[in-house]
């Protein structure tokens, strides 16, 4: 009976481990700090540097859902270092200030990292009309 428990919680501990493990290994969210609310509906772009070329190109553009975040940026790979690299995150906060008769200083801002290992990455913004910050989240 002991080695069939001991079986159920090592088979029920690795299923819930393996749920755990994040489909995507970049997220972002943005909140206004004026208002104290997440920004939902703003566009997200996001880029990758090319070494060779010395260019940026574009891996895509998403929308920052009803809580501000964008949970689904960059897929792992069965190949994880295909994913280190410099990345730029561009933010498209200009129809957000206007659809609230803001005046604002940053039509977009962009947010440039490096992904260095197979760990999560969350890069977020705080935002207010004339000013931004960024920082590694987890």
């Amino acid at each position: 009976m002991k080695k069939f428990l001991y079986l159920f919680f090592v088979i029920l501990f690795t299923s819930v481990s393996a749920q755990e493990k994040k489909e995507f290994q970049l997220s972002s969210h943005i909140l206004d700090i004026t208002v104290g609310q997440p920004v939902e509906k703003v566009d997200v772009q996001l880029e990758k540097f090319d070494e060779t070329t010395k260019q940026w190109v574009s891996l895509g553009k998403k929308q920052t859902d009803k809580n501000g975040r964008i949970a689904d940026f960059l897929p792992y790979s069965k190949d994880l270092k295909s994913n280190y690299g410099k990345y730029k995150l561009i933010f498209l906060t200009e129809d957000y200030f206007k659809n609230k008769k803001v005046e604002s200083f940053y039509p977009f801002i962009e947010v440039v990292f490096q992904i260095k290992d197979d760990k999560h990455y969350h890069v977020p913004i705080t935002l207010s009309p004339f000013g931004y910050s960024t920082y590694r989240g987890s």
